[in-house]
């Protein structure tokens, strides 16, 4: 596309024959991204190509904040803003109680984000919870990298490379106030049956859950009993279809499972409690 001819009519005119459904908007978000008409071309024929939007303009929208998305980095979803909101909820309803009328403050709330991607849940976390102590685990390093850039930017906190648990310092066992787990739930059979920009773009170990999806989700809630605290509680994604396999795999585990659901952004989270709690 010459540099001659990037109009917004004629980007989103260009961006529509590519297929994007939301052509005239995201012809907006170049337009402003951009800093000359040759980072322009270049954005535009990208967005063409099928690279993601996120992918292309270095930043996504997620619970009002700008979330840095490298490239090779999971996008968030905006159905994962549901997760958030369950979080704070049980971050606000476990909250530690202070246990005398001396005590300065009471202590941090211990928020782990596993599967954590570019960070944005537990960035969205930070941004809205005070006195947060938060640890983030993926297990890409570009995750990771990404991660670290999006949790210093909310608040701060750790940000480890590794498998789940693995990286966590022990001393947080028995700890954890909430556990959040976007996990990947896509069944290996569905893997390509994913959007392009999905499947073409992002890690597969951030989408590929398994023969069910929920291999993944069984390990973390397998573990999850260990890292809780009395009052926490786990947090996972699924989907409605696998829902009920995912509350079997809660109970399995010594969770009480709670299954909640928002029709407006097609999100299912199953959020599991010690049974001692």
């Amino acid at each position: 596309m010459s540099a001659s001819l990037l109009t917004r009519s004629a980007i989103t005119t260009r961006l529509r024959a590519a297929g994007c459904v939301f052509a005239e908007d995201e012809a907006g978000l170049l337009v402003s991204a951009a800093a000359t008409a040759a980072e322009l071309t270049d954005m535009v024929e990208q967005r063409a190509a099928g690279l993601p939007l996120e992918h292309v303009l270095g930043w996504a929208e997620f619970h009002g904040l700008r979330i840095a998305v490298d490239p090779g980095v999971f996008v968030p979803r905006r159905r994962t803003e549901f997760l958030v909101g369950q979080a704070v909820t049980v971050a606000r309803t476990a909250a530690h109680h202070t246990p005398g009328p001396a005590a300065p403050s009471p202590p941090a709330t211990v928020v782990v984000d596993l599967c954590c991607g570019s960070g944005a849940v537990g960035a969205a976390l930070l941004s809205v919870l005070d006195h947060v102590d938060l640890h983030a685990v993926d297990v890409e390093p570009a995750a990771v990298a990404c991660a670290r850039r999006n949790v210093a930017q909310a608040g701060g906190g750790r940000v480890h490379q590794g498998d789940l648990y693995a990286p966590l310092p022990a001393t947080l066992r028995g700890r954890v106030d909430v556990l959040v787990a976007n996990v990947p739930y896509v069944p290996t059979e569905e893997f390509d049956l994913l959007p392009p920009e999905a499947r073409l773009h992002e890690p597969r170990t951030a989408l590929d859950g398994g023969a069910d999806g929920l291999d993944v989700l069984r390990r973390v809630a397998a573990a999850a009993p260990h890292w809780l605290a009395p009052r926490g509680a786990l947090l996972v994604e699924t989907s409605q279809r696998q829902a009920p396999s995912a509350v079997a795999a809660f109970a399995d585990h010594g969770l009480i499972p709670e299954v909640t659901t928002s029709d407006d952004l097609h999100a299912t989270v199953v959020i599991g409690r010690p049974r001692s709690s």
